[in-house]
């Protein structure tokens, strides 16, 4: 499967794959945003360890459940040959009620396919008022 663009990356391609990325998480669908990644991909995502579409897919699936009203905005920080590093912030609102806003960075390594094998995430969460969301 080829997901375009492929690497080497220029610096329009990288925003190009980063706005993909922001709009397929956006739609919440576990499926949908596992297909951007290899069928062995590994994941760090804060301290858990996420390996292959599968794993990758239940994840998201419990993270959809327990963070509502979700919505992401990723950045530009850095490209090379075939790596991309972002910046992102997302909202969310939990279960009881509380909104919080997640701050991180993500570094991003991609197969000759344009599939994303690796990602690397580091994440902190701010409890925030509803009346200060900004997304």
């Amino acid at each position: 499967m080829i997901k375009n663009p492929i690497p080497p990356f220029t610096r329009e391609s990288a925003e190009e794959k980063i706005k993909l990325a922001e709009d397929a998480w956006n739609s919440q669908d576990p499926i949908k945003v596992s297909e951007a990644y290899t069928i062995d991909s590994e994941w760090r995502n804060r301290s858990q360890f996420i390996n292959g579409r599968e794993e990758i897919q239940k994840f998201l699936a419990s993270k959809w459940e327990n963070e509502l009203d979700y919505k992401l905005k990723k950045e530009y920080w850095a490209h090379s040959e075939n790596r991309i590093a972002v910046r992102f912030e997302y909202e969310y609102r939990n279960r009881s009620g509380g909104w919080f806003r997640a701050y991180g960075n993500e570094n991003w390594e991609f197969d000759e396919n344009g599939l994303m094998r690796k990602r690397y995430a580091s994440i902190n969460d701010l409890s925030i008022l509803k009346s200060e969301r900004k997304l």
